[in-house]
């Protein structure tokens, strides 16, 4: 019988090597960079990452910041034919270019944490959209500061209590950039003088 013939030393090490490069390919591609190794961000519960815990408040910061963006960005476009104040055409327009800021942030932060994000505004925020969509002058002007008043204050909360409890480096690090913003959209809504009570929460 003729013998097999031996594959070289050489040989047999650029064959493991090229299979070794294909595993490690493989592995990339189903564990992108920034998804924790230990699972999926996205299932709930607490995980671990290399910036520490991950939890089900700090995933629902990314995601309500997310949305924010989402409606507030076109919000504050929709105020730049449709009201009447130049304050609050300009307070707008300062708004949705720091939205735009804000999401190439938030955007950065979920792809390194492995965090899904929304790509469309809640159904709550889309009816805010719808309603502004149907006002112009005086009547947009009230609209729009009360709903994005309203809507601030409620972020504002939960950015606060996520900063106070998170245990993940890199959700702190954002929730002091994200507070920044919010706070400052705060200020600059209520130098309109049309913040109503109820907005206030």
């Amino acid at each position: 019988m003729r013998r097999l013939p031996r594959f070289g030393r050489g040989r047999l090490l650029l064959i493991l090597a090229a299979l070794a490069a294909v595993g490690a390919a493989f592995v990339v591609v189903m564990n992108p960079v920034g998804v924790p190794a230990s699972g999926a961000a996205n299932l709930g519960g607490t995980v671990n990452t290399k910036w520490g815990k991950l939890s089900t408040l700090d995933r629902q910061l990314l995601v309500k910041v997310r949305q924010a963006d989402l409606w507030e960005i076109p919000a504050g476009q929709q105020a730049q034919q449709r009201a009447s104040a130049p304050r609050v055409r300009e307070v707008a327009d300062i708004i949705w270019q720091q939205h735009m800021q804000l999401d190439t942030d938030v955007r950065a932060v979920a792809q390194k944490l492995g965090v899904l994000l929304p790509n469309e505004p809640n159904g709550s925020q889309k009816s805010w959209l719808r309603e502004m969509s149907g006002k112009f002058g005086s009547d947009f002007d009230k609209t729009f500061v009360l709903r994005l008043r309203a809507a601030h204050g409620q972020v504002f909360a939960i950015i606060a209590k996520v900063r106070a409890a998170s245990e993940n480096s890199e959700i702190r690090a954002f929730a002091e950039r994200a507070m920044k913003f919010v706070n400052t959209h705060m200020s600059l809504l209520e130098s309109t003088g049309l913040v109503p009570r109820r907005a206030l929460h």
